[in-house]
């Protein structure tokens, strides 16, 4: 298991945020836990890029910061659920408005986001 090496800063909000969301699915897995995709395998149908083991990982820290639930149902085979904790739909709004600048400024980040990748790709020395 992964062992922190150095301690984190968390002496304002966007720090402590920071901590609890860092990582490239968790704020996707939150939102769709919140408009009702419960289920592991529907999370992966909606984020086909992830593993399941990152997703798994994942919704582990998500759980361990108080965000999400986990409920094992006692059936054959095991069937799993995850939901917001009250805590966890204390987040939503700001999650929304994220999505929604995102939404707002599409366009120009796309242009920035498009203009880092084939900068970068020319930045790489060619072999022959």
């Amino acid at each position: 298991m992964y062992e922190r090496k150095i301690i984190p800063n968390l002496n304002c909000g966007l720090d402590l945020i920071g901590e609890v969301l860092y990582g490239k699915w968790k704020i996707r897995l939150l939102w769709f836990i919140h408009i009702g995709h419960k289920r592991p395998s529907e999370l992966q149908r909606k984020i086909p890029d992830a593993s399941r083991r990152v997703l798994n990982i994942q919704l582990k820290e998500l759980e361990e910061h108080g965000l999400v639930t986990r409920k094992i149902y006692p059936v054959v085979p095991p069937k799993v659920e995850y939901s917001l904790t009250e805590f966890g739909e204390t987040v939503i709004p700001v999650i929304a408005a994220l999505g929604q600048w995102g939404d707002e400024h599409q366009e120009r980040l796309r242009e920035v986001i498009l203009k880092q990748t084939v900068s970068s790709d020319l930045d790489v020395p060619l072999v022959i």
